[in-house]
This record gives C-alpha cells, sequence and structure tokens, in this order.
C-alpha cells in the first residue's frame, strides 16, 4: 500500500511567524551570516519558494528577526523595570536588563543594531520596534517617550544619550570579550560600572568586592 506523504499546513500569517521563529533560532545558534532562506525553509518544513511569499530576500527577513529581538528586548526591560518604585531603581533596572540581555543574546544583539537598523525607514516594522524598546530608557531619564524617534535617525536627548550611551558601550564590550562579566552576573558588573558614574544610583558594593575585572588575556 502506497503510504502518502503528511504534509504541515499553516493559516495565512502563521508561516511568516514560523519562518521569524526558524532565522531566529538560527541567529542564536549561528549567527545571521549563517541565516539563508533555503535553510530557514528546511528548518520550518516547507518549498524551499514559500519563504519568497513574505520576504523578498534575505535581507527582508533578518530586519524581520531584528524587529522581533527588539519586541523580546522590550519585554525584558519592561518586566524588570516593572518592580522599580523609584526613577533611579527603574533606571538601574533597564541598565541591568539591557546588558544581560545582550550578555544572554549576542548574536541577536548584534543583529539588532546593525546595518539594517540604520537603513529602515522610520515607519518600518523594525525602526517601531527600536523605537518601543528606546522609549523606556527615555522615559527612565525623563524625556517624553511619545514623541522619542529611533537613534538611528535622530540625536536623543542629552541624558537619555548618555545612559544609553554608557549601557549599550557596557553592552558591547561585554560581547565582544573585551570585559569579563563576574561570576555573580552581568547585572552585578553594570553596578559596579553605574557606581563610579554620576548617572542613576550608587548601589552599595561590599567592602573590598568589586565586579569590575581585567579583559581576559587574549590567545
Amino acid at each position: 500500500m502506497k503510504r502518502t506523504k503528511r504534509r504541515t499546513t499553516y493559516h495565512h500569517g502563521d508561516l511568516r511567524r514560523t519562518l521569524i521563529g526558524a532565522a531566529l533560532a538560527a541567529v542564536e545558534r549561528h549567527g545571521p551570516d549563517a541565516v539563508s532562506l533555503r535553510g530557514v525553509a528546511r528548518d520550518a518544513g516547507v518549498s524551499q519558494a514559500a519563504p519568497y511569499n513574505h520576504f523578498a530576500d534575505k535581507d527582508a527577513l533578518l530586519a524581520a528577526v531584528a524587529a522581533e529581538g527588539f519586541r523580546r528586548f522590550a519585554d525584558v526591560l519592561a518586566r524588570d523595570a516593572a518592580a522599580a518604585r523609584s526613577p533611579q531603581a527603574r533606571l538601574a533596572a533597564l541598565g541591568r536588563a539591557y546588558v544581560a540581555f545582550a550578555h544572554g543574546h549576542a548574536a541577536m544583539f548584534r543583529l539588532m543594531f546593525g546595518p539594517a537598523l540604520a537603513r529602515a525607514a522610520k515607519d518600518s516594522e523594525l525602526a517601531q520596534a527600536a523605537k518601543a524598546s528606546y522609549a523606556m530608557l527615555q522615559g527612565a531619564t525623563g524625556g517624553p517617550t511619545g514623541a522619542v524617534a529611533p537613534p538611528a535617525h535622530d540625536a536623543p536627548p542629552a541624558e537619555a544619550l548618555a545612559a544609553w550611551a554608557l549601557v549599550h558601550g557596557l553592552a558591547t564590550l561585554v560581547i565582544d570579550g573585551q570585559i569579563a562579566v563576574p561570576d555573580s552576573g552581568p547585572g552585578a558588573l553594570f553596578d559596579a560600572v553605574i557606581a563610579r558614574t554620576r548617572i542613576g544610583p550608587v548601589p552599595e558594593t561590599p567592602r573590598g568586592a568589586s565586579a569590575l575585572s581585567e579583559p581576559p588575556p587574549r590567545a
């Protein structure tokens, strides 16, 4: 008796989300350079032509993945800042979450803040997702969250820029291996750095302890 191969079918809209999920997983495993429409189609269990119904090319797919990354990033920032009881505590919580997200999702973080964001139109899915996450940081520094523009297009206010430069610079140094993350985690590293600046609160550090460490030796 001849067996009929079972196929997975998708409702309209489901396939796009499935492809983004498969591409996101590939980015996390191997980085964006390793992603291909053919490989994503294979991982999603669809024909090689199917992704082109939703994405013109690899760049369009990666832009959608970056947008999804920003949405997840915003969810993490909102969750960690929700319990803060003061503006300074909120800013500190956002900073810890920012660095921790970068540390845990280095390839995704690089994609999110890569060339695709700089090229994105202001009304694009990617630019709007980036805007939503950045609005939280600007709001924590006292700026108007409703009018904030994606940092790739317009200069943010000075206080928000200072906070963003500090936390993004620290996150980048961490994922590039220039700063070792202590056993206590990236949040403790952020606290140690913020204690030496005039941005945000000054958390207490146990006597004789420091989360700052020398860069790891290069091979």
